[in-house]
């Protein structure tokens, strides 16, 4: 399959064209051995980047189900492979003189400085340029958006990142360590988003990564037990993706954040992938 450029599209990619190229990448990337790192693994994850930043007017709700379960299983192997290509970039990375120097090596450095920037405009927009007290859940081995906000964005913030693996807030702990100022603003703890409870009303402000709840319904269970035990007042960032990036990381819908007010609803045109949902937990009427 040949490569596509985005310039060779003046306007936007045909529907059709989109599915037939997206879903034969599917097929390649599923008989992949191994999903980490390679070059045979990275030119077909940029192929498929490329692709779905194309500009299309496609919309995935309208795919039949044959196509949705491959599309389900399309996310969780690029969920795997970024997960793999983050483990590796951070081990290397930790082993550096100056690790938080050398953030840029990781191949999608430039999108989460992007990412973290305009997530802070969100923010700063309605009315949290300073939350005291910052959640990040799912932030992995790579923390790039905490690192990024805290260094660059909110200063003053103390992040509490929380991750499933153990290995991934060891690395990111390492990586941390290396700034002392940083260090003491931000924590990597290792839990389950569901077994938090009480300990969720500390936070101004929560980030979910797109990978948290890979499925509807799992994002739908894990949005309900994070607006039970959230602040009221307290907002929430959602991740989600819009068109053809829907075929990289699950769409979170209006209609999945039941019980909260929703300030902004973001879709990136550029080589971001993530949009960006801002919302806030309404405080109880009397």
């Amino acid at each position: 399959m040949a490569s596509l450029q985005i310039s060779d599209f003046n306007s936007q990619i045909p529907v059709d064209l989109l599915i037939s190229y997206v879903f034969q990448l599917h097929t390649n990337i599923s008989k992949l051995e191994s999903l980490r790192p390679s070059k045979q693994v990275n030119a077909l994850f940029t192929q498929l980047v490329n692709l779905c930043t194309l500009p299309s007017s496609i919309d995935v709700r309208a795919l039949p189900q044959d196509l949705q379960l491959k599309r389900a299983s399309l996310i969780n192997l690029c969920g795997q492979a970024e997960g793999l290509m983050e483990l590796e970039f951070s081990t290397f990375i930790t082993k550096t003189p100056k690790p938080l120097n050398n953030l840029n090596l990781f191949p999608y450095y430039g999108n989460y400085v992007k990412l973290a920037k305009m997530e802070y405009n969100i923010l700063a927009e309605n009315g949290a340029a300073s939350p005291k007290k910052v959640a990040f859940v799912g932030s992995g081995p790579m923390p790039l958006t905490s690192l990024v906000l805290a260094a660059s964005h909110m200063r003053t913030s103390h992040f509490d990142n929380f991750d499933l693996d153990e290995k991934a807030n060891s690395l990111a702990r390492r990586l941390v360590s290396s700034d002392e100022e940083l260090e003491k603003r931000m924590k990597f703890v290792t839990k389950d988003v569901m077994e938090l409870r009480e300990s969720l009303g500390e936070y101004d402000c929560i980030f979910l990564a797109a990978l948290v709840g890979l499925s509807r319904d799992e994002k739908v269970k894990i949005l309900g037990h994070v607006r039970k035990y959230m602040k009221e007042g307290g907002l929430l960032l959602v991740r989600s993706a819009n068109g053809a990036r829907a075929f990289l990381y699950p769409v979170v819908e209006e209609h999945d954040l039941v019980g909260f007010e929703v300030l902004c609803v973001f879709h990136p045109n550029d080589e971001v992938i993530n949009s960006v949902v801002l919302v806030r937990k309404p405080f109880a009427s009397n």
